[in-house]
């Protein structure tokens, strides 16, 4: 099966394998009840709620409002928890001032370029949000939508099932898509995201979330020190406008080389053109395994004052990451704290940006009848 329709056209059993996809093991006890509670409501009155969730040592909550994981706790290796995602305290800050924190992202997750694609012959024009182009959905991507949530207990696990319906021409996409994403706490404290979507007309898709992430817990400080590592030999050089170019760059020898676990300081004020152009890391990273029909780990984030560990594992091809470089200090954090530029990064599973308009990189179309289906596993440790 080619590239192209091997993530859209998923095995049905990649949902059940993603739990054990990096060594965890299913046990039989069930998983905790989600509380609901409310969180606030939108300028029309429209309810928001937060969802808390637990299961393996692990502390997630999620609020219906763009599917956002406002917080998620983790212990260190004194037992210590932390909140490790970026995110708000309110949600008037979420609809005015978020840069994505902890979202789910949509119709298309990534920049498309000046907002355009052609499909079938036909050329669409999306909603233009970053300079000239697109960016994440558009003005009113899928994290500024209001989900339906609905909570559940499976065996040993707990989560919770989100649905959204976009309807044909939502920021300029083609089609009424049905996306469906499966939030789960394993028993063993593992975050799996499930992605699936129909449509009934030719459109793209490409849905992600959106965690900003600080092992030592948000607002501590820099990131620098985080050590990464990313099983990828190539990169998408990209242009001034953060659009990738079609090349395929080698790592080696340049400061994207992390096939190797090292500090994200290490080398991010190099003068490397692409770091100068991006203010530091942004850019997609070609996963050495391409598309796979199960999750597979692809990196590796650790703080090693605390002992925290993530390690991710997908089916998809690409992965962005995103070193906090526009935080410029203006967002007050869950804990009071000023937000600033490497205050968090952001490791995003995917397919390359702009992919509708680079014929050479695995293909984003979903068509009637098709169901993408999509699945990152987070794994913590101490």
């Amino acid at each position: 099966m080619d590239m192209s329709r091997r993530t859209v056209i998923a095995s049905a059993t990649a949902a059940g394998l993603a739990a054990t996809a990096v060594g965890g093991t299913a046990h039989a006890s069930g998983g905790r009840k989600p509380v609901k509670e409310l969180f606030g409501k939108l300028a029309d009155g429209t309810k928001v709620y937060r969802w808390s969730l637990e299961n393996g040592g692990t502390r997630m909550k999620v609020l219906s409002y763009g599917g956002v994981v406002q917080s998620l706790e983790i212990p260190d290796r004194r037992g210590r928890y932390a909140n490790v995602s970026l995110g708000f305290d309110n949600i008037e800050d979420y609809v005015a001032r978020s840069p994505h924190f902890g979202a789910l992202i949509g119709r298309y997750g990534n920049r498309i370029a000046k907002g355009r694609f052609t499909l079938d012959g036909k050329e669409y024009q999306l909603s233009v949000n970053d300079g000239e182009n697109s960016l994440h959905g558009g003005a009113l991507g899928f994290d500024y939508r209001v989900w339906d949530v609905e909570p559940f207990t499976e065996g040993s696990d707990t989560g919770l099932v989100l649905h959204y319906t976009s309807v044909d021409g939502e920021m300029g996409y083609p089609g009424t898509l049905k996306a469906k994403v499966t939030y789960t706490l394993t028993r063993r404290g593992d975050w799996r995201i499930d992605y699936e979507a129909t449509t009934d007309k030719a459109t793209v898709v490409n849905l992600t979330s959106h965690v900003y992430w600080n092992l030592a817990g948000e607002g501590s400080g820099t990131i620098e020190d985080h050590e990464l590592s990313i099983a990828a030999s190539r990169f998408t050089p990209t242009d001034a406008g953060l659009i990738p170019t079609g090349e395929l760059a080698r790592v080696s020898g340049t400061p994207f080389d992390f096939r190797r676990a090292k500090p994200i300081g290490r080398d991010i004020r190099d003068a490397h053109p692409q770091l100068v152009t991006a203010k530091g890391f942004d850019h997609n990273w070609v996963l050495d395994k391409g598309i796979t029909d199960r999750p597979e780990h692809i990196a590796t984030l650790r703080e090693n004052a605390s002992g925290r560990t993530l390690r991710i594992a997908t089916d998809q091809p690409g992965l962005q990451f995103y070193s906090g470089n526009f935080l410029d200090g203006t967002l007050t954090g869950t804990d009071g704290s000023l937000y600033r530029q490497g205050d968090a990064l952001c490791l995003e599973t995917q397919h390359f940006p702009d992919s509708p308009n680079h014929p050479s990189f695995p293909s984003t179309v979903l068509r009637p009848g098709e169901t993408y289906r999509t699945s990152t596993v987070h794994s913590f440790d101490a």
